[in-house]
C-alpha cells in the first residue's frame, strides 16, 4: 500500500511539473530585463558633446566594456594605447599592476582622446593635460556641473598638484580609471576635492605655440622668482605664450635673462629662460601692447 501511494505522488508530479515547464519558460521570455551594468550606461548621457567628444567616449567605454583593469603608470607606452602598470610603492594595492595590462587615469584619457582625434594630442599626466594647450574653454569648482558637456576633462587636486583626471559623460556621471585593483568603470561624479574641467579642442590651435626644455620648472604667478608658485613642468612641455615683458632678472643653467612669459593656460608666468628659442621670442607680442587674459 505504501509503495503504491508513493507511486501515485510521483506520478502526479511528474504530471505537475510537465503542465508547470511551458509556462515557467514563457514566464522565462517576459521576464524584466537585468539591470543595465556600468559598460552598458557608458556613453553621452546628455546632448551637446562633439563629435569629437562623442568618439573620445566611445574609445574609453568600450575599455569598460572590455573589463579593463586599472594600471598604476599604464597607458603611458611610446603610443596611446593600454600597457602593462608598475607597482606604487605608496599603495599595496598595485602589487599585481606589472601583470595587468590597462590604464591609470591620464593613460586612459590620452587613450580616449588619441582615438578621437587621430593623434597623440593629450600625452602627460593628469596636470599636464588639464593644463593642456589645447584648452577651448575652462571651468571652475565654483561653476559647478551645469556648464559641462559630455567629454569634458574633470580634474581633482589643486593647482600645483592635480591628481586625478576623467571623462565627463554627463548627467553627473564620469568614466575613469580609478585606483589599482579596480577595472575601469563608470562612477558618479566626487565633488570632494574636484578642481575644475577642461574642454579639449581636437582642431586647430591658435596662438604663439612654444616648447619648454629642463625639469621640475615652476610657473608664478607673477614675473618674479618670489612669486607665488603655480605648477612645476616635470620635463619638455608644449605651452601657448599670450605674451612677454621685461621683468625680474633671473640667472639660471647658465643663462641670464630678464624677459618673462605669461601662459594664459596656466595663468602663470615663466623666465624665457625655460622656453626653447631666443630671449625675447619672435612673434610673441610686448605685454604692453597686449593685455593678459584675466585670472
Amino acid at each position: 500500500m505504501h509503495r503504491r501511494t508513493g507511486l501515485i505522488r510521483t506520478l502526479i508530479a511528474l504530471l505537475a511539473f510537465l503542465l508547470w515547464a511551458p509556462v515557467s519558460a514563457a514566464a522565462a521570455n517576459t521576464r524584466t530585463p537585468a539591470p543595465r551594468t556600468a559598460a552598458d550606461a557608458c556613453g553621452a548621457l546628455t546632448p551637446g558633446a562633439s563629435a569629437a567628444a562623442e568618439r573620445a567616449i566611445a574609445a574609453a567605454c568600450a575599455e569598460v566594456a572590455a573589463g579593463t583593469w586599472y594600471t598604476w603608470g599604464g597607458g603611458h607606452g611610446a603610443r596611446p594605447g593600454p600597457t602593462y602598470g608598475q607597482v606604487d610603492p605608496t599603495d599595496p594595492d598595485s602589487a599585481h599592476d606589472p601583470e595587468r595590462l590597462g590604464f591609470d587615469c591620464s593613460g586612459l584619457v590620452r587613450h580616449a582622446y588619441a582615438e578621437a582625434a587621430g593623434s597623440d594630442i593629450l600625452d602627460g599626466i593628469a596636470s599636464q593635460q588639464y593644463y593642456t594647450h589645447r584648452a577651448a574653454a575652462r571651468f571652475t569648482a565654483a561653476q559647478g556641473l551645469s556648464p559641462l558637456l559630455p567629454g569634458d576633462l574633470l580634474a581633482w587636486g589643486t593647482p600645483q598638484d592635480l591628481h586625478h583626471i576623467a571623462l565627463y559623460l554627463g548627467a553627473g556621471k564620469m568614466v575613469e580609471a580609478k585606483e589599482s585593483g579596480t577595472r575601469l568603470m563608470v562612477s558618479d561624479v566626487r565633488l570632494g576635492g574636484y578642481f575644475g574641467a577642461v574642454r579639449v579642442n581636437t582642431g586647430q590651435v591658435t596662438g604663439h605655440i612654444h616648447q619648454t626644455w629642463g625639469t621640475g620648472v615652476w610657473t608664478k604667478a607673477e614675473p618674479s622668482l618670489a612669486a607665488a608658485r603655480v605648477y612645476a613642468f616635470p620635463y619638455s612641455t608644449t605651452v601657448r605664450v599670450h605674451c612677454q615683458k621685461h621683468a625680474e632678472r633671473v640667472t639660471s643653467e647658465g643663462y641670464t635673462n630678464d624677459v618673462w612669459s605669461y601662459l594664459p593656460d596656466y595663468k602663470a608666468w615663466v623666465t624665457n629662460i625655460y622656453i626653447k628659442g631666443p630671449a625675447w621670442l619672435d612673434g610673441v607680442p610686448d605685454c604692453r601692447t597686449t593685455t593678459p587674459p584675466t585670472p
